[in-house]
């Protein structure tokens, strides 16, 4: 399944919505400057992802990587937001949100990683793995990706639609967020793109949300590298103002 900031991250990042949303009003009220992103030396960018849900991601890879690992940055209104690395198979090798310093990196003895390999083969993948962050957390991933059978093409570029399901519980077994929903995947790129979801957390919240991409700029086209999102941001700070009156 496409990575995604982990549950530590986003409890990180949802106290920090009340400090920022002065900033993003003020943000959303002047003209956004384009940025570009420069990937760290020895890496090489191969295409930038506009997505719904007022994101952009960069995807790319590293000679000093194992072969197959790739990896990605997310950018947001208020900047770099996410950073993630997979191997071949789509596992979840580590990942890291640049605001709060929070590190998850894969259990390597875990009973069922993810596999990309048995998923286009098989139409299904179930797995089950931990992952352990930088101060010591432990997390239980068990779910499932499913392919519907269903492609389609956006921006020229032909996906293939998953179903997928997310429990992620605490190392006592307490569920703490589950996800479902709807996702993309490209062979040809052995990657996961997100699509529309629900998630609940163990406060009982639920939170729909739609991070499907629109466009993909690959080398010498436009867009390429650009990291200020493009679609659904006014939508966003509105949800956040919103959500902000509730508490």
């Amino acid at each position: 399944m496409a990575v995604t900031a982990s549950f530590s991250h986003q409890v990180q990042r949802n106290a920090l919505v009340g400090a920022l949303l002065p900033l993003l009003w003020a943000i959303g009220a002047m003209p956004i400057e384009a940025a570009t992103f420069t990937v760290p030396q020895g890496c090489k960018l191969e295409v930038t992802v506009q997505n719904r849900g007022c994101s952009v991601g960069q995807y790319y890879r590293c000679s000093a990587d194992p072969e197959g690992h790739q990896r990605s940055a997310l950018f947001g209104q208020d900047g770099l937001t996410h950073l993630s690395r997979i191997d071949a198979e789509t596992r979840w090798i580590e990942s890291s949100d640049p605001d709060t310093g929070l590190e998850d990196m894969l259990v390597e003895e875990s009973r069922d990683h993810a596999s990309f390999t048995t998923l286009i083969e098989t139409g299904r993948d179930d797995f089950d793995f931990w992952t352990v962050s930088g101060t010591g957390e432990r997390l239980h991933h068990v779910g499932e990706d499913i392919l519907t059978g269903e492609t389609v093409t956006i921006d020229g570029v032909e996906l293939e639609k998953t179903r997928f399901r997310l429990t992620t519980s605490d190392a006592n077994g307490e569920v703490l967020i589950t996800r479902e929903g709807q996702q993309f995947i490209n062979r040809a790129m052995r990657r996961f793109f997100g699509g529309i979801e629900t998630q609940r957390d163990w406060t009982g919240e639920r939170r729909e949300t739609n991070d499907s991409p629109v466009l993909f700029s690959f080398p010498g086209e436009p867009g390429f590298g650009d990291t200020t999102p493009q679609f659904d941001c006014d939508q966003l700070m509105t949800q956040l103002l919103h959500e902000r009156a509730q508490l």
